[in-house]
């Protein structure tokens, strides 16, 4: 999506087991669809609960925003960045593409 900063799947899955504390990594999916598998060290935050949770962000060295096929996530960076907060990254492909790479889910 054009203005919008991406992490390739295989870049972030070699990444993902040793992010420093101040970096979030945050599944925007609803909460049933995260019930039926999420990556490792995410954290649930529906896209719909973003808007009010923008100050939690401010302290982040890096925010990574994932969902299913990575469009939500990528609205998520949107508005982020519409608030001023640059340092975010869209998971392209979303969890259907780590899982298509062999990858764990929990």
């Amino acid at each position: 999506m054009y203005g919008i900063k991406e992490i390739e799947v295989n870049e972030l899955s070699q990444q993902y087991e040793n992010f420093p504390e101040n970096v979030r990594f945050i599944d925007v999916r609803t909460p049933a669809e995260v019930a039926r598998g999420k990556i490792s060290g995410s954290e649930n935050l529906p896209l719909h609960v973003i808007p009010l949770k923008v100050e939690e962000f401010a302290d982040a060295e890096k925010i990574i925003f994932y969902c299913q096929t990575g469009a939500r996530s990528a609205q998520a960076c949107a508005f982020m960045t519409s608030k001023g907060i640059d340092n975010v990254y869209n998971l392209r492909g979303g969890i259907v593409t780590w899982v298509q790479m062999g990858l764990p889910i929990v």
